[in-house]
Protein backbone atom coordinates (compact mmCIF):
# COMPACT_ATOMS: atom_id res chain seq x y z
CA UNK A 1 0.00 0.00 0.00
CA UNK A 2 1.06 3.81 -0.79
CA UNK A 3 2.40 5.56 2.41
CA UNK A 4 0.68 8.30 1.01
CA UNK A 5 -2.87 6.35 0.56
CA UNK A 6 -5.02 6.22 3.68
CA UNK A 7 -5.15 2.85 5.36
CA UNK A 8 -8.15 0.61 4.40
CA UNK A 9 -11.21 0.78 5.99
CA UNK A 10 -11.11 -2.58 6.93
CA UNK A 11 -7.55 -3.00 8.57
CA UNK A 12 -7.92 0.67 10.49
CA UNK A 13 -10.02 1.97 13.50
CA UNK A 14 -11.92 -1.11 15.31
CA UNK A 15 -10.56 -3.53 12.48
CA UNK A 16 -7.03 -2.61 12.80
CA UNK A 17 -5.28 -5.56 13.00
CA UNK A 18 -3.14 -7.26 16.05
CA UNK A 19 0.24 -8.40 15.07
CA UNK A 20 0.86 -11.50 17.02
CA UNK A 21 -0.74 -14.46 18.63
CA UNK A 22 -0.45 -14.41 22.80
CA UNK A 23 -1.88 -16.56 25.97
CA UNK A 24 -3.07 -14.46 29.18
CA UNK A 25 -4.20 -16.79 32.01
CA UNK A 26 -6.54 -15.65 35.27
CA UNK A 27 -8.28 -12.65 33.31
CA UNK A 28 -9.41 -9.53 35.88
CA UNK A 29 -13.57 -10.07 36.25
CA UNK A 30 -15.35 -7.56 37.39
CA UNK A 31 -18.58 -8.60 38.24
CA UNK A 32 -19.88 -12.13 38.59
CA UNK A 33 -20.07 -14.66 35.82
CA UNK A 34 -22.73 -17.07 35.92
CA UNK A 35 -21.46 -20.47 37.64
CA UNK A 36 -23.32 -22.29 34.93
CA UNK A 37 -20.88 -20.72 32.34
CA UNK A 38 -18.40 -23.16 31.60
CA UNK A 39 -16.92 -23.59 28.03
CA UNK A 40 -15.79 -21.10 25.60
CA UNK A 41 -16.41 -18.06 23.77
CA UNK A 42 -14.62 -18.15 20.23
CA UNK A 43 -14.92 -15.27 17.81
CA UNK A 44 -13.62 -15.66 14.46
CA UNK A 45 -12.86 -12.68 12.09
CA UNK A 46 -10.79 -11.18 9.27
CA UNK A 47 -6.98 -10.44 10.43
CA UNK A 48 -4.50 -10.70 7.56
CA UNK A 49 -0.07 -10.89 8.44
CA UNK A 50 1.76 -7.74 9.11
CA UNK A 51 2.53 -6.66 5.81
CA UNK A 52 -0.58 -7.93 4.02
CA UNK A 53 -3.37 -5.88 2.27
CA UNK A 54 -5.95 -7.84 1.13
CA UNK A 55 -8.01 -6.61 -1.57
CA UNK A 56 -11.05 -7.10 0.06
CA UNK A 57 -12.19 -7.15 3.54
CA UNK A 58 -13.30 -11.07 3.08
CA UNK A 59 -10.10 -11.87 1.85
CA UNK A 60 -7.81 -11.52 5.28
CA UNK A 61 -6.26 -14.44 7.29
CA UNK A 62 -8.55 -16.25 9.71
CA UNK A 63 -7.87 -15.43 13.29
CA UNK A 64 -9.60 -17.41 16.27
CA UNK A 65 -10.02 -15.25 19.40
CA UNK A 66 -11.16 -17.39 22.57
CA UNK A 67 -11.74 -16.43 26.26
CA UNK A 68 -12.10 -20.04 28.69
CA UNK A 69 -14.54 -19.64 31.23
CA UNK A 70 -15.18 -21.96 34.27
CA UNK A 71 -16.17 -21.47 37.86
CA UNK A 72 -16.87 -18.09 37.62
CA UNK A 73 -13.12 -17.57 36.30
CA UNK A 74 -11.90 -16.59 33.40
CA UNK A 75 -9.40 -18.81 32.60
CA UNK A 76 -7.54 -17.56 29.37
CA UNK A 77 -7.68 -15.43 26.30
CA UNK A 78 -5.35 -16.74 23.58
CA UNK A 79 -5.39 -15.95 19.84
CA UNK A 80 -4.44 -17.73 17.12
CA UNK A 81 -4.32 -17.59 13.46
CA UNK A 82 -5.92 -20.52 11.42
CA UNK A 83 -2.72 -22.02 9.97
CA UNK A 84 -4.50 -23.17 6.25
CA UNK A 85 -2.24 -22.93 3.27
CA UNK A 86 -3.54 -19.94 2.22
CA UNK A 87 -1.71 -18.42 5.57
CA UNK A 88 1.50 -20.23 5.29
CA UNK A 89 1.86 -20.64 2.13
CA UNK A 90 -0.38 -17.59 0.27
CA UNK A 91 -1.94 -20.51 -1.69
CA UNK A 92 -4.26 -19.46 -4.01
CA UNK A 93 -8.10 -21.39 -4.35
CA UNK A 94 -7.48 -21.97 -7.92
CA UNK A 95 -4.13 -23.73 -8.86
CA UNK A 96 -2.04 -23.09 -12.07
CA UNK A 97 -4.55 -25.97 -13.58
CA UNK A 98 -6.90 -24.36 -12.66
CA UNK A 99 -8.54 -26.85 -10.60
CA UNK A 100 -10.05 -25.21 -7.44
CA UNK A 101 -7.93 -26.08 -3.76
CA UNK A 102 -10.63 -26.62 -1.49
CA UNK A 103 -8.04 -26.40 1.58
CA UNK A 104 -6.77 -23.30 0.05
CA UNK A 105 -9.22 -21.25 2.40
CA UNK A 106 -8.49 -18.29 5.22
CA UNK A 107 -11.13 -19.78 7.33
CA UNK A 108 -12.01 -16.07 8.30
CA UNK A 109 -16.01 -16.30 8.82
CA UNK A 110 -17.12 -18.47 11.33
CA UNK A 111 -16.24 -20.77 13.94
CA UNK A 112 -18.82 -23.72 15.05
CA UNK A 113 -18.90 -27.31 16.81
CA UNK A 114 -20.32 -30.40 15.75
CA UNK A 115 -20.00 -33.91 16.63
CA UNK A 116 -17.34 -32.94 18.96
CA UNK A 117 -15.09 -30.92 16.38
CA UNK A 118 -14.55 -27.37 16.31
CA UNK A 119 -14.20 -26.21 13.01
CA UNK A 120 -13.60 -22.45 11.21
CA UNK A 121 -15.54 -21.49 8.32
CA UNK A 122 -15.18 -20.08 5.29
CA UNK A 123 -17.81 -20.57 2.31
CA UNK A 124 -15.67 -21.12 -0.23
CA UNK A 125 -13.41 -23.90 0.70
CA UNK A 126 -13.58 -27.03 3.05
CA UNK A 127 -13.61 -26.12 7.27
CA UNK A 128 -10.51 -26.34 9.09
CA UNK A 129 -10.23 -28.39 12.63
CA UNK A 130 -9.03 -26.71 15.54
CA UNK A 131 -8.17 -28.56 18.41
CA UNK A 132 -9.98 -27.05 21.94
CA UNK A 133 -6.85 -24.90 22.36
CA UNK A 134 -7.19 -23.42 19.26
CA UNK A 135 -4.07 -24.98 16.99
CA UNK A 136 -5.22 -25.93 13.58
CA UNK A 137 -5.23 -29.42 13.19
CA UNK A 138 -6.40 -30.08 9.68
CA UNK A 139 -8.92 -29.80 6.72
CA UNK A 140 -12.28 -31.66 7.76
CA UNK A 141 -13.65 -33.45 4.80
CA UNK A 142 -16.46 -35.34 6.57
CA UNK A 143 -14.34 -38.39 6.14
CA UNK A 144 -14.40 -37.76 2.48
CA UNK A 145 -18.06 -37.25 1.86
CA UNK A 146 -17.72 -33.42 1.24
CA UNK A 147 -16.82 -33.14 -1.84
CA UNK A 148 -17.26 -29.08 -2.55
CA UNK A 149 -17.22 -26.09 -0.37
CA UNK A 150 -19.21 -25.27 2.64
CA UNK A 151 -21.12 -22.85 3.88
CA UNK A 152 -19.68 -20.69 6.88
CA UNK A 153 -23.85 -20.68 7.88
CA UNK A 154 -24.41 -24.75 8.49
CA UNK A 155 -27.81 -24.82 10.52
CA UNK A 156 -28.11 -27.41 13.89
CA UNK A 157 -31.53 -28.74 14.35
CA UNK A 158 -32.58 -28.42 17.66
CA UNK A 159 -34.82 -31.47 18.07
CA UNK A 160 -32.52 -33.87 15.91
CA UNK A 161 -29.28 -32.68 16.27
CA UNK A 162 -28.66 -32.79 12.60
CA UNK A 163 -26.16 -30.22 11.09
CA UNK A 164 -27.58 -29.03 7.73
CA UNK A 165 -25.52 -27.20 5.62
CA UNK A 166 -24.75 -26.58 1.67
CA UNK A 167 -22.01 -25.60 -0.80
CA UNK A 168 -22.42 -23.09 -3.52
CA UNK A 169 -20.17 -22.14 -6.88
CA UNK A 170 -20.54 -19.90 -9.73
CA UNK A 171 -20.28 -23.33 -12.09
CA UNK A 172 -23.19 -26.37 -12.11
CA UNK A 173 -23.60 -27.37 -10.16
CA UNK A 174 -24.68 -24.25 -8.16
CA UNK A 175 -25.82 -25.58 -5.44
CA UNK A 176 -25.77 -28.82 -3.42
CA UNK A 177 -27.17 -29.63 0.04
CA UNK A 178 -25.89 -31.81 2.70
CA UNK A 179 -26.99 -32.76 6.00
CA UNK A 180 -24.35 -34.61 8.36
CA UNK A 181 -25.97 -36.70 11.81
CA UNK A 182 -25.03 -35.38 15.42
CA UNK A 183 -21.97 -37.19 15.31
CA UNK A 184 -20.73 -35.48 11.94
CA UNK A 185 -21.09 -38.18 9.54
CA UNK A 186 -23.31 -37.00 5.96
CA UNK A 187 -26.35 -38.85 5.61
CA UNK A 188 -27.53 -37.04 2.27
CA UNK A 189 -26.19 -35.15 -0.32
CA UNK A 190 -28.83 -33.72 -2.90
CA UNK A 191 -27.80 -31.50 -5.84
CA UNK A 192 -30.60 -28.59 -5.88
CA UNK A 193 -31.67 -28.13 -9.90
CA UNK A 194 -32.62 -24.52 -10.76
CA UNK A 195 -30.89 -22.65 -8.48
CA UNK A 196 -28.37 -19.87 -10.32
CA UNK A 197 -24.61 -18.47 -9.78
CA UNK A 198 -25.88 -16.05 -6.90
CA UNK A 199 -23.57 -15.54 -4.06
CA UNK A 200 -25.45 -17.41 -1.28
CA UNK A 201 -24.16 -16.37 2.07
CA UNK A 202 -26.89 -17.75 4.06
CA UNK A 203 -30.17 -20.51 4.24
CA UNK A 204 -32.76 -21.48 6.72
CA UNK A 205 -34.69 -24.26 7.89
CA UNK A 206 -38.12 -24.81 9.29
CA UNK A 207 -39.28 -27.87 10.63
CA UNK A 208 -39.70 -29.15 7.38
CA UNK A 209 -38.32 -27.14 4.79
CA UNK A 210 -34.85 -25.57 3.51
CA UNK A 211 -35.08 -21.92 2.25
CA UNK A 212 -32.72 -20.77 -0.20
CA UNK A 213 -32.04 -17.02 -1.06
CA UNK A 214 -31.00 -16.88 -4.79
CA UNK A 215 -30.65 -13.16 -5.02
CA UNK A 216 -28.95 -10.74 -7.64
CA UNK A 217 -25.62 -10.46 -6.22
CA UNK A 218 -23.96 -12.68 -8.88
CA UNK A 219 -20.62 -14.18 -10.36
CA UNK A 220 -18.54 -11.43 -12.70
CA UNK A 221 -15.40 -11.96 -13.67
CA UNK A 222 -14.90 -8.10 -14.90
CA UNK A 223 -15.41 -7.72 -10.35
CA UNK A 224 -11.65 -7.18 -9.63
CA UNK A 225 -11.25 -6.94 -5.75
CA UNK A 226 -10.82 -10.71 -5.83
CA UNK A 227 -14.58 -12.05 -4.65
CA UNK A 228 -16.47 -11.94 -8.42
CA UNK A 229 -19.16 -11.11 -7.40
CA UNK A 230 -21.45 -7.71 -8.54
CA UNK A 231 -25.31 -6.90 -8.39
CA UNK A 232 -26.94 -7.56 -11.42
CA UNK A 233 -30.40 -5.55 -12.20
CA UNK A 234 -31.10 -8.06 -14.72
CA UNK A 235 -30.89 -11.44 -12.39
CA UNK A 236 -34.52 -11.92 -10.33
CA UNK A 237 -34.92 -11.81 -6.94
CA UNK A 238 -36.02 -14.96 -5.45
CA UNK A 239 -36.49 -16.98 -2.43
CA UNK A 240 -36.75 -20.87 -2.85
CA UNK A 241 -38.83 -23.13 -0.43
CA UNK A 242 -38.08 -26.81 -0.38
CA UNK A 243 -39.20 -30.42 1.78
CA UNK A 244 -36.20 -31.08 3.69
CA UNK A 245 -37.59 -35.11 3.13
CA UNK A 246 -38.50 -36.46 -0.18
CA UNK A 247 -37.69 -35.25 -3.55
CA UNK A 248 -35.42 -31.85 -3.95
CA UNK A 249 -37.61 -30.32 -5.45
CA UNK A 250 -38.13 -26.33 -5.00
CA UNK A 251 -40.70 -23.77 -5.36
CA UNK A 252 -39.02 -20.85 -6.49
CA UNK A 253 -40.77 -17.35 -4.71
CA UNK A 254 -40.59 -14.00 -6.61
CA UNK A 255 -39.35 -10.89 -4.02
CA UNK A 256 -38.25 -7.33 -4.24
CA UNK A 257 -34.83 -6.88 -5.69
CA UNK A 258 -32.80 -7.03 -2.55
CA UNK A 259 -29.21 -9.09 -0.88
CA UNK A 260 -30.12 -10.62 1.98
CA UNK A 261 -26.28 -11.95 4.03
CA UNK A 262 -27.48 -13.31 7.16
CA UNK A 263 -30.85 -14.71 8.24
CA UNK A 264 -32.31 -14.26 11.58
CA UNK A 265 -34.53 -17.57 11.12
CA UNK A 266 -37.20 -18.95 9.55
CA UNK A 267 -39.93 -21.13 10.84
CA UNK A 268 -43.65 -22.56 9.78
CA UNK A 269 -46.95 -20.27 10.75
CA UNK A 270 -49.94 -21.93 11.78
CA UNK A 271 -51.03 -21.33 8.07
CA UNK A 272 -48.89 -22.84 6.94
CA UNK A 273 -46.55 -20.33 5.30
CA UNK A 274 -43.30 -20.07 5.60
CA UNK A 275 -41.71 -17.10 7.21
CA UNK A 276 -37.90 -15.37 6.89
CA UNK A 277 -36.21 -12.74 8.91
CA UNK A 278 -33.32 -10.94 8.33
CA UNK A 279 -31.63 -7.91 7.77
CA UNK A 280 -31.79 -6.72 3.98
CA UNK A 281 -30.04 -4.64 1.49
CA UNK A 282 -31.32 -2.91 -1.75
CA UNK A 283 -28.99 -1.48 -4.39
CA UNK A 284 -27.33 1.32 -2.82
CA UNK A 285 -26.94 -0.08 0.32
CA UNK A 286 -25.29 -3.11 -1.40
CA UNK A 287 -22.90 -1.26 -3.30
CA UNK A 288 -21.74 0.96 -0.51
CA UNK A 289 -20.81 -1.58 1.85
CA UNK A 290 -19.05 -3.55 -1.44
CA UNK A 291 -17.06 0.08 -1.07
CA UNK A 292 -16.19 -0.47 2.23
CA UNK A 293 -15.14 -4.16 1.90
CA UNK A 294 -12.86 -3.46 -1.07
CA UNK A 295 -11.93 0.12 0.31
CA UNK A 296 -13.13 1.79 -2.50
CA UNK A 297 -13.83 5.54 -3.08
CA UNK A 298 -16.51 6.87 -1.64
CA UNK A 299 -17.30 4.08 1.13
CA UNK A 300 -19.25 4.78 4.25
CA UNK A 301 -17.70 4.69 8.06
CA UNK A 302 -19.16 1.23 8.76
CA UNK A 303 -19.15 -2.75 6.91
CA UNK A 304 -22.58 -2.39 6.80
CA UNK A 305 -24.75 0.87 5.39
CA UNK A 306 -28.63 0.13 4.67
CA UNK A 307 -29.53 -3.22 5.61
CA UNK A 308 -32.41 -2.75 7.69
CA UNK A 309 -34.72 -5.40 8.96
CA UNK A 310 -37.05 -7.19 6.90
CA UNK A 311 -39.53 -10.15 6.45
CA UNK A 312 -40.45 -12.15 4.10
CA UNK A 313 -44.15 -14.29 4.49
CA UNK A 314 -43.83 -17.33 1.37
CA UNK A 315 -47.31 -18.98 1.07
CA UNK A 316 -47.19 -22.46 -0.74
CA UNK A 317 -50.99 -22.55 -1.16
CA UNK A 318 -50.75 -19.30 -3.02
CA UNK A 319 -47.13 -19.44 -4.76
CA UNK A 320 -47.56 -15.68 -3.45
CA UNK A 321 -44.45 -14.02 -1.28
CA UNK A 322 -45.47 -10.72 0.82
CA UNK A 323 -42.64 -8.90 2.23
CA UNK A 324 -42.72 -5.96 4.68
CA UNK A 325 -40.28 -3.94 7.09
CA UNK A 326 -39.41 -4.76 10.28
CA UNK A 327 -37.25 -1.95 11.98
CA UNK A 328 -35.79 1.21 10.35
CA UNK A 329 -32.20 0.76 12.01
CA UNK A 330 -29.49 -0.14 10.27
CA UNK A 331 -28.55 -4.04 11.74
CA UNK A 332 -26.13 -6.85 10.67
CA UNK A 333 -25.16 -10.36 12.50
CA UNK A 334 -28.66 -11.39 13.93
CA UNK A 335 -28.97 -14.19 16.34
CA UNK A 336 -31.60 -15.78 18.72
CA UNK A 337 -31.58 -18.68 20.81
CA UNK A 338 -30.70 -21.35 18.35
CA UNK A 339 -32.72 -23.47 20.40
CA UNK A 340 -35.61 -21.87 18.28
CA UNK A 341 -33.49 -22.88 14.98
CA UNK A 342 -36.38 -23.55 12.41
CA UNK A 343 -38.86 -22.53 15.01
CA UNK A 344 -41.30 -19.56 15.72
CA UNK A 345 -38.93 -17.02 17.93
CA UNK A 346 -40.06 -14.21 20.26
CA UNK A 347 -36.53 -12.74 20.65
CA UNK A 348 -34.10 -12.05 18.59
CA UNK A 349 -30.70 -9.69 18.61
CA UNK A 350 -28.60 -7.84 16.64
CA UNK A 351 -25.86 -4.94 16.33
CA UNK A 352 -27.06 -1.42 15.66
CA UNK A 353 -24.80 0.74 13.33
CA UNK A 354 -24.59 4.40 13.79
CA UNK A 355 -27.22 5.67 11.24
CA UNK A 356 -31.09 6.33 11.08
CA UNK A 357 -30.86 8.28 14.41
CA UNK A 358 -28.03 6.23 16.23
CA UNK A 359 -24.74 7.90 16.99
CA UNK A 360 -23.26 5.01 17.88
CA UNK A 361 -23.05 1.23 17.65
CA UNK A 362 -25.46 -0.73 20.03
CA UNK A 363 -27.14 -3.97 20.80
CA UNK A 364 -30.54 -4.56 19.54
CA UNK A 365 -32.99 -6.69 21.16
CA UNK A 366 -36.56 -7.13 19.25
CA UNK A 367 -39.92 -8.56 20.98
CA UNK A 368 -41.71 -10.10 17.79
CA UNK A 369 -44.52 -10.48 19.76
CA UNK A 370 -45.04 -6.90 21.02
CA UNK A 371 -42.78 -5.19 18.86
CA UNK A 372 -40.82 -3.58 21.41
CA UNK A 373 -37.35 -2.49 20.96
CA UNK A 374 -34.16 -2.25 23.60
CA UNK A 375 -31.76 -0.60 22.58
CA UNK A 376 -27.79 -0.74 24.65
CA UNK A 377 -25.52 2.01 24.07
CA UNK A 378 -22.05 1.03 24.81
CA UNK A 379 -20.65 4.65 24.76
CA UNK A 380 -18.84 6.71 22.02
CA UNK A 381 -15.85 4.70 20.06
CA UNK A 382 -16.91 1.33 21.42
CA UNK A 383 -18.23 -1.55 18.97
CA UNK A 384 -19.28 -4.58 20.29
CA UNK A 385 -19.31 -7.88 18.21
CA UNK A 386 -21.83 -10.01 16.97
CA UNK A 387 -24.42 -11.00 20.38
CA UNK A 388 -24.12 -14.42 21.20
CA UNK A 389 -26.97 -15.70 22.81
CA UNK A 390 -26.24 -18.55 25.73
CA UNK A 391 -28.97 -20.07 27.37
CA UNK A 392 -29.71 -20.02 31.36
CA UNK A 393 -29.82 -23.33 33.10
CA UNK A 394 -33.24 -23.04 34.20
CA UNK A 395 -34.42 -20.59 31.44
CA UNK A 396 -38.22 -21.33 30.09
CA UNK A 397 -38.29 -18.85 27.40
CA UNK A 398 -36.13 -17.49 24.86
CA UNK A 399 -34.77 -14.51 26.60
CA UNK A 400 -33.68 -16.57 29.77
CA UNK A 401 -30.14 -16.41 29.35
CA UNK A 402 -27.35 -14.41 28.34
CA UNK A 403 -25.43 -12.37 25.64
CA UNK A 404 -22.06 -12.82 25.30
CA UNK A 405 -19.83 -9.89 23.31
CA UNK A 406 -16.37 -8.39 22.73
CA UNK A 407 -16.15 -4.83 22.68
CA UNK A 408 -13.43 -2.44 20.83
CA UNK A 409 -12.41 0.47 23.05
CA UNK A 410 -10.70 2.46 21.09
CA UNK A 411 -10.35 5.75 23.41
CA UNK A 412 -8.65 2.86 25.69
CA UNK A 413 -7.11 0.66 23.01
CA UNK A 414 -8.23 -2.24 25.26
CA UNK A 415 -11.40 -5.04 24.72
CA UNK A 416 -13.93 -6.67 27.40
CA UNK A 417 -16.08 -9.61 26.83
CA UNK A 418 -19.33 -8.35 28.83
CA UNK A 419 -21.95 -10.83 29.60
CA UNK A 420 -24.92 -9.19 30.22
CA UNK A 421 -28.44 -10.57 30.88
CA UNK A 422 -31.01 -10.92 27.82
CA UNK A 423 -34.02 -10.46 29.54
CA UNK A 424 -33.39 -6.86 29.59
CA UNK A 425 -30.45 -4.72 28.29
CA UNK A 426 -31.04 -2.26 30.55
CA UNK A 427 -29.40 -3.86 32.95
CA UNK A 428 -26.00 -3.57 34.06
CA UNK A 429 -23.93 -6.06 32.95
CA UNK A 430 -23.41 -8.94 34.95
CA UNK A 431 -19.42 -9.43 34.00
CA UNK A 432 -16.84 -7.71 31.97
CA UNK A 433 -13.89 -9.82 31.44
CA UNK A 434 -10.67 -7.34 30.54
CA UNK A 435 -8.88 -8.58 27.70
CA UNK A 436 -5.05 -8.23 27.30
CA UNK A 437 -5.41 -6.66 24.34
CA UNK A 438 -8.01 -4.89 22.37
CA UNK A 439 -9.13 -7.24 19.75
CA UNK A 440 -10.29 -6.37 15.84
CA UNK A 441 -13.87 -6.50 15.18
CA UNK A 442 -14.59 -9.52 13.58
CA UNK A 443 -17.47 -11.50 12.07
CA UNK A 444 -18.81 -14.51 13.83
CA UNK A 445 -18.44 -16.82 16.93
CA UNK A 446 -19.93 -19.19 19.16
CA UNK A 447 -20.40 -19.96 22.56
CA UNK A 448 -18.96 -23.36 22.85
CA UNK A 449 -19.70 -25.38 26.43
CA UNK A 450 -18.03 -27.65 28.04
CA UNK A 451 -20.36 -30.47 27.52
CA UNK A 452 -20.28 -30.07 23.72
CA UNK A 453 -16.52 -31.22 23.06
CA UNK A 454 -16.76 -34.23 25.92
CA UNK A 455 -19.39 -36.18 24.09
CA UNK A 456 -19.42 -36.03 20.34
CA UNK A 457 -22.99 -37.93 20.93
CA UNK A 458 -24.30 -35.01 23.13
CA UNK A 459 -27.60 -35.05 22.55
CA UNK A 460 -28.95 -31.87 21.71
CA UNK A 461 -29.92 -28.62 24.31
CA UNK A 462 -33.90 -28.91 25.12
CA UNK A 463 -36.48 -26.69 23.48
CA UNK A 464 -38.38 -23.82 24.80
CA UNK A 465 -41.32 -22.32 24.50
CA UNK A 466 -41.63 -18.63 22.41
Amino acid sequence: MNANQPPKPYLSGHYTPVTDEITTTGLTVRGTIPPELSGRYLRNGHNPKPGVTPSHWFKGSGMIHGIRIRDGRAEWYRNRWVRTPAFTEDAPLLRPDHSVDLAASVAATHVIQHGGRLLALQEVNLPWELSPELDTVAPFDFHGKLKSAMTAHPKEDPVTGELHFFGYSPFPPHLIYYVASPAGEIVRTEIIEGAGPSLMHDFAITRDHVVWIDLPVVFNPAELSGIPYRWSDDYPARLGVMPRTGPAEVTWFEVDRGALLHTTNAYEDEAGRIVLDGPRYDRAAWETSWKWWTGAPGHGTTPGTGSVGRRWTLDPATGKATEEPTDDLVTEFPAIDDRRTGLPHRHSYALAFPGAGLRDYHLAKYDHRTGARQLLSLGADRMPSEPCFVPAEDGTADDHGYLLTIVSDLARNASELLVLDASDLRKAPLAAIELPRRVPAGIHGSWIPDTALARADSPPNRMVTA
